[in-house]
């Protein structure tokens, strides 16, 4: 490797970038475009500048810039709000990407192009920007207007169905098919494999996070970070995907984590850096010649962007009960493709499947849709204003019916079965899939391994045997009923006894499922007859006789779960912080933003206290933490402040103190509690007070609240006496506050 030449390759386009970059910003265009052309500059295909030494450097920094871009886009998925959405924006995604897939088929097949070829342009037209979209409603204020978080909900759908896309492609690419079956295979794979890494991610990556804190500071959370990033990449690679849904897939994982902003401003220069070069690697892609000689082409495509994503967004919001308003607003802003349309391009070329011509196609394609983007969203309502009047009536009463209907509260019944199923669709997905696992590792390593050590008859059974208690927990878990006994009896309630024969049905579909997957394993390692005799009578024993200590831990691991799946929401409202509730109140971490109305204030000022019920309990700034802060200390942007109060009122504050929803920053560890200290008659705090003992002052420590005897809970001014017996609630360091328990 010539090591000159590549840094000389790297000042070049970089320097350029930064110039093209500053040009494109004062011009007010998105900095994509900035990127994209001065890559064209150094490209081989412009002679009037100085161009790049070797092409494969380039290359080679711009596929770690798409693992990092999609790490990123992994960073700012979440499951959480994908589950706040609902089905609506995962329905509206799904309209826009196929139609928009089966609109880049037919202009393929117009186009003369082959079937594998049609396939990745219909991928390539699919997908709108979110980088570039997010970047226009910033420029043009609109980030408060009631349509942009329906069109952001389409856009995180949208990138999960990229991934999906990219694996689906590779597969019709390596097996040159597009058979049903093999697509079956591959999407059946992908889920398989998602789910292990997912569960197993989740159930250990947050809890390292949570008792390694302490030890992390910012140098070594990126390092952690990033090589979380490249190792999920390369193990993907192994497990016979791209790189790309590696990447992605373990940045998903950490969105879910309290330490998710963190990575995300630690990650963002990298990011930033990486991406500035792929960006321009595409660039250098472009040939004014073949622009020039598909100038037809080009055109064709661009309309066939805007106007398919105008049509198929507006009806996709219009079919999920939006508004005709906001139907039109949201797919007059995605009218573009993107940085996902490149590395579908990129896929492509590294396969040997795309027709090369057709990535600067793609490109040119993307540089007028996106120069277009900014006009197409001011556009909206004055299409909504000349086209409401235009409808006929008829048409207008059916549309605004339809969007009421949707709009209007569901039953009770309806949110208990959508509970009730999708607790059931997740347990069984979940469930299964890690018992398909457990016996896919017997049946490869474990079974092998046994026979070659004691022999085949013995190794079978001590394998079997093996393999069956490793499975035990996971059967009686899939087997366990998901219906809560209250659901059970309002739907009977509701509707009788006949209610609650699908949940019986359910139970039983579980039951043969569970049965099903120990006759297929020991019928492998036995015979078909002995296998579905054992496995009848063991699943018989496990639901049966298996203990209520084994169930209890199987809630409680689901519990975790779920608990880190949501850690970085449940850390913001202080939801699962229910260790040591008194009154409903718990801790809570919010970010002061830059729109705060307390900004520059005293805390005394403020008036948290009297105006919300909540009291601040701790204040990080920066590296530094001020825990139980004095009223003269004032309040500035970024200020992250711990709090104690009822879920209503930490509710109330949130969107005040935040400049927007879930803009939260959760640094080091903070390590304030809301503990009880019970007041024992040998004491020390027995006849003193919370001014006496100096809580604040000695331990940095605030009462909340005094709990005697059936006098319930007394709020404290300072003035009480501690009686044996009160349990006082008091948040601060727990290590600190030790002494006072004794």
């Amino acid at each position: 490797m010539n090591i000159e030449g590549l840094i000389g390759d790297l000042a070049l386009i970089l320097v350029l970038g930064a110039i093209s970059t500053i040009v494109f910003r004062k011009l007010k265009q998105p900095i994509v475009l900035g990127y994209i052309v001065a890559g064209f500059l150094v490209g081989p295909h412009f002679g009037y500048f100085p161009t790049i030494h070797n092409e494969e450097n380039i290359e080679f920094w711009a596929q770690i810039g798409i693992i990092v871009l999609l790490f990123s886009l992994g960073l700012e998925f979440s499951f959480k709000k994908l589950m706040n959405v609902g089905g609506s924006a995962i329905v509206t995604a799904l309209i826009i990407v196929s139609g928009m897939m089966g609109l880049g088929v037919v202009v393929g097949h117009v186009l003369g192009l082959s079937n594998i070829n049609c396939l990745f342009l219909g991928g390539m037209l699919s997908m709108s920007s979110t980088t570039i979209i997010i970047k226009a409603f910033n420029d043009l204020g609109l980030n408060h207007r009631r349509f942009v978080p329906h069109v952001l909900a389409v856009l995180i759908c949208e990138d999960l169905f990229a991934v999906v896309m990219m694996v689906l492609l590779s597969s019709i690419a390596l097996n040159n098919s597009v058979e049903g079956s093999e697509l079956l295979m591959s999407i059946a794979k992908l889920v398989f494999f998602l789910v292990i890494w997912f569960t197993v991610g989740v159930y250990v990556i947050p809890s390292f996070f949570k008792r390694s804190r302490k030890l992390i500071n910012d140098e070594i959370l990126l390092v952690v970070a990033m090589g979380m990033c490249f190792f999920m990449a390369v193990f993907s690679a192994y497990s016979g995907f791209s790189m790309a849904l590696g990447s992605f897939v373990m940045g998903s994982i950490l969105a879910g984590t309290c330490e998710a902003e963190h990575i995300e401003q630690l990650v963002k220069p990298v990011k930033d850096l990486f991406g500035a070069v792929f960006f321009i690697s595409v660039g250098m892609m472009v040939d004014t010649g073949v622009i020039a000689q598909y100038a037809g082409t080009i055109a064709m495509l661009s309309v066939v962007v805007i106007v398919g994503m105008i049509v198929l967004g507006t009806f996709g919001m219009l079919a999920t009960g939006q508004s005709l308003k906001i139907a039109i607003e949201s797919g007059f802003s995605l009218t573009q493709i993107g940085e996902f349309a490149f590395i579908i391009a990129s896929l492509g070329l590294s396969l040997n499947v795309l027709e090369p011509s057709l990535y600067p196609i793609v490109v040119a394609v993307s540089v007028i849709t996106t120069f277009f983007t900014p006009y197409f969203i001011k556009l909206a309502v004055p299409t909504y204003e000349w086209l409401t009047p235009r409808l006929p009536q008829r048409l207008k009463l059916m549309l605004d019916r339809y969007t009421k209907q949707e709009s209007a509260a569901v039953s009770v019944e309806k949110k208990i079965w959508k509970a009730v199923l999708g607790r059931y669709a997740w347990r069984i997905l979940l469930y299964s899939t890690l018992l398909i696992a457990t016996i896919i590792v017997s049946d490869n390593y474990l079974l092998p391994f046994m026979d070659r050590a004691i022999g085949e008859a013995w190794g079978d059974v001590v394998a079997s045997g093996i393999t069956l208690t490793v499975m035990a927990p996971f059967l009686l878990a899939l087997s366990m009923p998901s219906t809560k006994r209250s659901e059970w009896e309002m739907l009977e309630a509701k509707s009788g006894s006949r209610s609650t024969m699908p949940l019986v049905a359910l139970s039983i579909i579980r039951l043969m499922l569970a049965f099903g997957l120990v006759s297929w394993y020991l019928s492998q390692v036995f015979t078909f007859t002995a296998g579905v005799t054992i496995g009848f009578v063991l699943v018989f024993l496990i639901v049966v006789f298996l203990s209520s200590k084994v169930r209890r831990r199987m809630h409680g691991m689901e519990k975790r779960f779920l608990s880190n799946l949501n850690e970085r929401e449940l850390r913001r409202s202080g939801r699962g912080n229910d260790a040591a509730l008194v009154s409903d109140l718990h801790v809570a971490y919010i970010k002061v933003g830059y729109s705060c109305p307390f900004v520059g204030e005293r805390l005394r000022d403020s008036n948290l206290r009297k105006r919300y019920g909540v009291n601040v309990v701790n204040i990080q700034r920066g590296a530094a933490t001020f825990p139980i802060p004095n009223g003269d200390m004032r309040l500035f942007p970024g200020d992250l402040l711990g709090i104690v109060g009822t879920d209503e009122q930490i509710q109330r504050l949130l969107p005040i103190v935040e400049d927007a929803p879930g803009s939260n920053l959760s640094g080091d560890d903070i390590e304030m509690k809301l503990m009880p200290i019970e007041v024992k008659e040998s004491s020390v705090l027995v006849g003193q007070t919370a001014a006496s003992v100096r809580l604040r002052d000695d331990y940095q420590a605030l009462l909340v609240a005094i709990q005697r005897g059936d006098d319930g809970y007394i709020k404290p001014n300072g003035t009480e006496i501690f009686e044996p017996h009160d349990t006082l609630w008091v948040v601060g360091n727990e290590a600190k506050l030790a002494a006072l328990c004794k």
